[in-house]
């Protein structure tokens, strides 16, 4: 049974590319929509590190940096063992749109999970990017 690979999701901020950017992509942004810790070196192989107020953690692979309109890094597949060397890629594109900015977030891999695995991952991550995307932009709106 095939599955889909990949969750994406498009949102219109009210923000200039710059701000969304910095938002994405230094560790005070992050730190403040994305989780509540964060590390980042930005560059393609350099490493970043989220922490969670609940223990949890993500430790990601900066793959992709094109200032200021893509930047993608791979992670944990969630539901996997801490172990496990499979990896989602996840891809933010920010377009300039009126004033404001069109961010469109691709997050793909999925498909090389067995079923069980797939179902964990592939749900907690579409209701987890509804809710990040969402923190993001009341982060960028309240800042502004």
């Amino acid at each position: 049974m095939a599955f889909p690979d990949r969750i994406e999701r498009t949102v219109e901020i009210a923000q200039s590319p710059a701000s969304v950017w910095a938002a994405l992509t230094t560790a005070e942004g992050l730190s403040a929509w994305f989780g509540n810790e964060a590390v980042i070196d930005l560059r393609p192989g350099g490493s970043a590190s989220m922490k969670w107020a609940s223990g949890h953690t993500a430790d990601m692979r900066v793959e992709r940096v094109e200032e200021p309109t893509i930047f993608g890094f791979t992670w944990h597949i969630f539901g996997l063992r801490e172990d496990d060397p499979r990896r989602t890629y996840v891809e933010f594109t920010l377009e300039p749109a009126g004033t404001g900015t069109r961010l469109t977030v691709v997050e793909s891999g999925f498909a090389q999970l067995p079923e069980e695995a797939y179902r964990t991952a592939y749900d907690g991550n579409t209701r987890g990017w509804a809710s990040e995307l969402g923190e993001l932009v009341d982060y960028l709106n309240a800042a502004a």
